[in-house]
């Protein structure tokens, strides 16, 4: 789950990060009220969205006067911004952040995440603040630091301080870093986050001063993070998306025109690779589970229809926790009930396959039957005119 800027530096300041001193506005009415709240002589103002490059996209504007600011807020709330990460279609912006400016000296990177490989939190750090860390990675990867975290342990004030010497820093500065760094730390294990970034992290004379920040937390924990989890903001998230969480459905949608309907992560990423292998472009991922009734099956047909640019869906179901005859009759239920228009190719093994394959048969149903994965795939990109 993604967070705001705003909700971000919310949690970051609980735990004792510095942050600059700002006010979200949710609707133009609150503007006037949110500017008068804060001294200048500089404002900062933010369009709030799930995106980086919200600067170059002009989502970010640095004024000198409140008269200013005013404008540059009412500019930013509702207009649509394009960044390399919201796709040509942009997102509109329905929250802005307004905070109050700081002196800036040096601006560097700082990150909390979890290393998979390693299955440990890693601090990352780097002099090069502003830029995204692939860029730093690419360019200049002697200029990334990184100090692992032993999980019995914790983060440590000596982690911290090589971090604060290995950036430069120096007197009073690394106390504040180190300070900060813990902090940071501490936000990063109590939210169960995956990701915490500082990006710029400012020195400001003797301080450090998270400008930016960002981040996600485990889906999986937002169980015990009831107020976090209120922080959701679902304008930001694809409709699709939403209603697969609601239906226990792990669903992600892609940019191609054959929809996909699995059971199983791993078989799901198969299926993808196979069409793509055959010429063709898989419009989604979904995996349905290992043991999904009928009417789950009805709605990931419902959800992969919501996509206008598909053309055909592959069914490839490998039935041992599931049966192939549930499936089937969860396949004719979903073409009567939502009237399945482009071509439909079901491929079954497993558990009751002859079952399956016979109610399949006698639906009387336009359904293209396929026997093994190749067949299948091939038969769908052939189906959607695109081999």
């Amino acid at each position: 789950m993604n967070l705001h800027e705003y909700q971000a530096k919310k949690l970051l300041a609980r735990h004792g990060v510095p942050v600059p001193l700002g006010g979200v506005v949710l609707n133009p009415e609150e503007i006037n009220s949110v500017i008068n709240d804060l001294n200048g002589p500089t404002w900062v103002v933010k369009a709030q969205i799930h995106a980086g490059g919200r600067g170059k996209a002009g989502g970010v504007k640095v004024v000198n006067s409140a008269s200013d600011a005013i404008k540059a807020a009412n500019e930013i709330f509702g207009m649509t911004l394009v960044t390399p990460q919201t796709g040509p279609g942009g997102k509109e912006v329905h929250r802005v952040y307004i905070e109050e400016g700081i002196q800036i000296d040096r601006e560097l990177y700082l990150s909390l995440l979890v290393d998979r490989s390693l299955k440990k939190v890693t601090l990352m750090a780097s002099t090069e603040g502003g830029m995204n860390i692939e860029e730093v990675a690419e360019k200049a990867p002697d200029k990334i630091l990184k100090q692992v975290i032993d999980p019995a342990a914790g983060m440590l004030p000596f982690h911290a301080r090589k971090i604060a010497f290995g950036l430069g820093l120096q007197g009073k500065q690394v106390q504040s870093a180190v300070k900060l760094i813990l902090s940071a730390y501490d936000a990063f294990m109590n939210c169960d986050a995956s990701l915490v970034e500082i990006n710029p992290l400012v020195v400001s004379g003797d301080s450090l001063v998270a400008v930016d920040a960002k981040i996600t937390i485990d889906d999986d924990a937002l169980f015990r993070q009831k107020e976090i989890a209120s922080m959701r903001d679902e304008s930001e998230e694809d409709p699709a998306e939403l209603i697969a969480q609601q239906n226990n459905l792990n669903y992600i949608k892609l940019d191609g025109d054959i929809g996909c309907l699995v059971n199983g992560a791993g078989l799901a990423m198969a299926t993808m690779d196979i069409i793509k292998f055959h010429g063709g472009n898989p419009a989604n991922f979904l995996d349905v589970g290992g043991g999904a009734p009928k009417e789950r099956v009805v709605e990931a047909f419902k959800i992969i229809l919501r996509d206008q640019n598909v053309k055909g869906i592959l069914v490839n179901i490998f039935a041992g926790i599931n049966r192939c005859d549930v499936v089937a009759s969860g396949v004719i239920e979903a073409v009567k009930e939502v009237g399945i228009q482009v071509p439909l190719v079901v491929r079954l093994e497993g558990t009751k396959i002859e079952e399956g394959k016979k109610l399949l048969s006698d639906s009387g149903l336009s359904i293209i039957a396929a026997d093994g994965l190749t067949d299948a795939a091939e038969k769908i990109v052939a189906a959607t005119g695109n081999s």
